[in-house]
């Protein structure tokens, strides 16, 4: 039986066409080249959404992003019997955490959680509105 190499002795494409052999002329170019052209079924077909817009980006002015602190924090850093947490750069107090003593605590925003806690050893929490900060209104 005649080898492979053989028998293309003396043919100049080896049996792949004229274009075949040259780069990626087969395959109709490299990695995504003529999807807009000549691979346009196979871009709706395999890859639906592939180009545009995906989901919603809020204007950055109208993010609100709290500083929060948890319980078991505070109840470490409150030196006395209170404190202040909107001086201290905090907005909102959050449930994790124990606290065993009485602290009156005062801050922009606190969870159902946290509450409870403060008032069952004893505290209060005291929630204040900072006039700096609106909400954002629909007009």
């Amino acid at each position: 039986m005649v080898s492979r190499t053989n028998k293309f002795r003396g043919s100049r494409y080896h049996g792949r066409g004229k274009k075949a052999g040259r780069g990626a002329g087969k395959r109709g170019g490299r990695g995504n080249a003529g999807l807009n052209k000549h691979k346009v079924m196979t871009r709706l077909k395999y890859m639906p959404g592939h180009w545009g817009m995906h989901g919603f980006n809020r204007h950055p002015s109208l993010r609100v992003v709290n500083t929060s602190i948890n319980i078991g924090e505070v109840s470490e850093r409150a030196e006395g019997d209170s404190i202040d947490l909107t001086q201290m750069g905090y907005d909102k107090l959050l449930g994790r955490g124990s606290i065993d003593r009485a602290i009156e605590i005062t801050v922009r925003e606190a969870s159902a959680r946290a509450i409870e806690k403060v008032e069952a050893a004893g505290g209060s929490v005291a929630i204040g509105d900072d006039e700096e900060r609106d909400e954002w209104e629909e007009e």
